[in-house]
C-alpha cells in the first residue's frame, strides 16, 4: 500500500523546529553523546506554540520507555491505570503495545530521552513489563519529578536541557560500572529495526540462542513477547512512511510486510485504533514528532543515515 496522499496536517501547529516536505512538524531530536550510546536512544525537545485556550488532540506510540519532562502546556493521558493530568512534571513512559491518547492544551515544551531496551535492566532501574501503557513521576522509579525539572534552566538552550539529561544519565552508569545491556536484547533491536516481518525462530537463530532464550530475554527487556515486539515495529515503519517521515524508498518494502492490504488495515486498526486512511487523513503532529524521531534513529542504527545528517523527509 503506497501513500497516495499527503498526510492532513493541523494548521494550528506552529513547532519552533520547523516542518518536513509534507508540512509535519518536526522536533530538535539527536543520538546521545557516544558514551551513553549503549543505554540511550534518543533525545529530543519538542517546542510547539498553540492559542492558550487550544486543546491538541493527539497521541504517542513508542517502542521504548521513556524520561519525557513536560516544561509548559496542560497534559492529558489515557493510560492502561485510567486519566492522568499534569502540567509541569517529568514522567517515566513504559513502551507502548499500542496508541496511547494524549491532548496538550496551550503551547507545550517537552523535553526527554528515549530509554534503549535492556539499560534499564542494565542500570537496576524500573522492570519495564510493570509499565507497559503506563506512565508514573520519575519520583516513583528514579530521581525525583522537581530534582530533574531543576536541572533544566529555564533561560538554557534546548541543546543544554540535553546536555544536562546526558550528564545525570552518565552519573547513573558510572555508579553501575558501565553495565552493558545484553548482547541479545541490542542484536534483537537492530533485528526489529532491520526486518521486522522476520519470524522469532528465525530471530533466535541469528541471535545465537533458541527460542525460549530469546523469549525471555526480549520479555525483560522489551516488557513484551518477541512477536509483539516485530509487530509493532512492522506497524511504526508503515505509520512513519504514511505520516511522511520515512525515508520514501522504503514505502514498498515496508508494505510487502503484510500479507496483503486487509492483513495491514486489520493489524494497522488493531494497535493505532484507526485504519490506514483514517491515519492519513487525520492530523497527527505529536505522534508524526515521535516517529520522526524514531526513523531518524532507526536509519542511524542501520548505517543508512550519519548522526547530523539532513533526513530524507527534511
Amino acid at each position: 500500500m503506497q501513500r497516495k496522499n499527503r498526510p492532513a496536517v493541523d494548521p494550528s501547529i506552529a513547532p519552533q523546529q520547523g516542518m518536513t516536505k509534507d508540512g509535519q512538524p518536526l522536533s530538535y531530536n539527536r543520538a546521545p553523546a557516544a558514551d551513553l550510546a549503549p543505554w540511550i536512544a534518543r533525545l529530543y525537545v519538542t517546542k510547539v506554540d498553540l492559542p492558550a485556550d487550544y486543546t491538541l488532540s493527539c497521541g504517542v506510540f513508542n517502542d521504548t520507555a521513556f524520561v519525557r519532562i513536560q516544561l509548559a502546556g496542560e497534559w492529558r493521558a489515557e493510560t492502561a491505570n485510567g486519566v492522568m493530568t499534569s502540567e509541569k512534571e517529568a514522567f517515566f513512559f513504559g513502551p507502548q503495545s499500542r496508541r496511547m491518547p494524549i491532548s496538550v492544551t496551550g503551547s507545550f515544551i517537552s523535553v526527554g530521552m528515549a530509554i534503549r531496551p535492556g539499560a534499564c535492566t542494565a542500570l537496576h532501574g524500573p522492570r519495564v513489563g510493570d509499565f507497559i501503557d503506563r506512565l508514573v513521576p520519575t519520583g516513583m522509579v528514579a530521581s525525583p519529578s522537581g530534582r530533574i525539572l531543576e536541572m533544566l534552566d529555564p533561560d538554557a538552550s534546548s541543546e543544554e536541557w540535553l546536555q544536562a539529561i546526558e550528564a545525570l544519565v552518565r552519573k547513573r552508569v558510572d555508579h553501575m560500572g558501565g553495565r552493558l545491556p545484553d548482547p541479545i536484547t541490542s542484536q534483537f533491536e537492530e533485528i526489529t529495526f532491520r526486518d521486522p516481518g522476520m519470524s522469532v525462530s528465525d530471530a533466535a537463530a541469528e541471535c545465537g540462542v533458541d527460542r525460549r532464550k530469546l523469549e525471555r530475554v526480549v520479555s525483560r527487556d522489551f516488557g513484551m513477547a518477541p512477536k509483539q515486539v516485530l509487530r509493532r515495529a512492522r506497524a511504526l515503519d508503515m505509520a512513519s512512511h504514511l505520516r511522511g517521515v520515512a525515508d520514501k524508498n522504503e514505502g514498498e518494502e515496508m508494505a510487502l510486510r503484510y500479507y496483503d492490504e486487509s492483513h495491514l488495515i486489520h493489524e494497522f486498526t488493531e494497535l493505532f485504533g484507526m485504519s490506514p486512511r483514517q491515519f492519513v487523513k487525520t492530523p497527527q503532529p505529536i505522534l508524526t514528532l515521535a516517529l520522526e524521531s524514531r526513523q531518524a534513529r532507526r536509519l542511524e542504527a542501520l548505517n543508512r543515515l550519519e548522526p547530523g545528517q539532513t533526513r530524507p523527509w527534511e
